[in-house]
């Protein structure tokens, strides 16, 4: 299994929220800048992040992205159904394609246990798996955080 990169950056890009900006709305341009990731596809992955109820987004200067839920709550598990729209390894273990048409060796094919025992197995390790575990991953690695210039005040 490959996942796309509407997985990988989608991830990449909650962590960096989750990491530099906390409670405050992060700003494309920011994320975009930090993650290397351009800013036209950030917003395209964070529509269907938007829809699932991940993220938020606040209009106006002191708008941007934010979670709608803490990172502990937010599992590597929910980002991938998101982006991926679900995480079976192969299709013949999807739950969507038992729905609309079965696999013609369903119930009589060996390696269809193997392909459902591995994707029940990645569920449940990318379950295990929170933005607030990586952000002390990112922390124990000595990731530097950036903290929002509009938020700062000098006197």
């Amino acid at each position: 299994m490959k996942l796309s990169t509407k997985s990988r950056y989608g991830l990449r890009a909650l962590f960096d929220i989750a990491y530099n900006s906390g409670n405050l709305p992060a700003q494309i341009q920011d994320i975009s800048r930090r993650q290397d990731i351009s800013p036209r596809y950030l917003e395209q992955i964070f529509q269907g992040l938007k829809k699932v109820g991940i993220l938020k987004s606040k209009r106006g200067p002191q708008g941007g992205y934010f979670l709608t839920r803490s990172p502990e709550e937010i599992t590597v598990k929910d980002i991938v159904i998101a982006t991926e729209g679900g995480m079976a390894l192969v299709d013949c273990v999807s739950s969507k394609r038992k729905k609309k048409n079965a696999c013609t060796f369903e119930g009589c094919c060996v390696t269809q246990t193997v392909w459902d025992e591995a994707t029940a197995r990645l569920n449940d390790y990318f379950a295990t798996l929170t933005l607030k575990t990586l952000c002390e991953k990112g922390q124990a690695m000595g990731l530097k955080r950036e903290q929002d210039h509009r938020f700062m005040y000098y006197i």
